[in-house]
């Protein structure tokens, strides 16, 4: 297995690409490796978050708890992909479950540690908002595509 630096890893995911090397620079100083176990909870519902995860590897069930019927997966986040925009905007509680399905490999970014650096450096926090927003949005879409099938276009 070849050690990678955190500046490769994140310059090669592809939320990070084509940012620019001050900026990954600056996400590096905020950014951790961790290891779920299948079954373990990435964060809980209403807990603080303080982080946002880079999945490396494996697949993570975002989990909403419906009263009489348990925990409903709304979204499978998988190697490649981020999970968490919570830490971003106040009150920073994480709004769903996330759960590991499988062994997961993440970079956990410090939220806190980033929302600093955003309020420092205003190129630096136009584009991470840019880049959360573009994700909270194809989420959205997504969101909508799963309504349309279960209840169906009106139109």
């Amino acid at each position: 297995m070849t050690i990678q630096t955190f500046e490769k890893v994140l310059a090669e995911h592809p939320f990070f690409g084509g940012m620019a090397e001050p900026h990954l620079d600056t996400v590096t100083g905020c950014v951790a490796n961790m290891v779920f176990k299948p079954g373990e909870f990435i964060f809980r519902e209403g807990e603080p978050a303080d982080n946002f995860f880079l999945i490396r590897e494996g697949r993570v069930a975002v989990e909403v708890f419906v009263p009489n019927r348990g925990p409903v997966t709304i979204e499978t986040v998988e190697g490649g992909e981020v999970l968490g925009w919570s830490w971003l905007f106040a009150p920073y509680k994480s709004r769903f479950d996330a759960r590991a399905l499988t062994s997961v490999r993440a970079l956990s970014l410090d939220g806190a540690c980033l929302r600093t650096k955003c309020e420092k450096d205003a190129a630096f926090g136009y584009d991470m908002l840019k880049r959360f927003t573009q994700l909270v949005v194809s989420r959205l879409e997504a969101t909508r595509m799963q309504l349309l099938d279960l209840y169906g276009n009106p139109d």
